[in-house]
């Protein structure tokens, strides 16, 4: 018995949705980066971008378990002496749903151009509405 390797030309990408409608934040995302990167798929190459297009949902209505709304921050540095920003997931999530479910997908995905390529494949709505209905995109269940 051989094993296959998939190659970059051959591998076919199929669209899915997910809904994240009252389900956790980090469980979505790291369904959403189990189908960018292609893991559930039978012939994954590590070292091939094998992964599938993504379309998330109802960002604004994931849900953060236990206190991570309130104690959370997300930290980033402007470039300038002292500037450095925080941000509690509290008012992250009411004026940027997808910015928040974009950075928890980007911190499971490899840091690498496999990660940052895979990440283009994302498309993140806030409410129920997407617009790519055209590329008739199957639901995907979190497990």
């Amino acid at each position: 018995m051989s094993t296959t390797m998939a190659k970059k030309e051959t591998v076919q990408r199929k669209w899915y949705v997910l809904d994240a409608a009252g389900k956790p934040l980090g469980r979505t995302a790291a369904t959403a980066a189990k189908l960018l990167r292609g893991k559930h798929k039978v012939d994954f190459t590590p070292a091939v971008d094998c992964g599938d297009y993504v379309i998330i949902i109802n960002c604004e209505k994931a849900v953060l378990t236990g206190d991570k709304l309130e104690q959370k921050k997300y930290y980033h540095h402007t470039g300038w002496i002292g500037n450095l920003k925080e941000v509690k997931y509290r008012t992250l999530m009411e004026q940027r749903p997808d910015f928040a479910m974009e950075l928890a997908v980007k911190n499971m995905l490899p840091k690498n151009t496999l990660g940052r390529t895979s990440l283009t494949r994302l498309k993140l709505y806030k409410g129920a509405e997407h617009k790519n209905a055209a590329q008739k995109p199957e639901a995907w269940t979190l497990d």
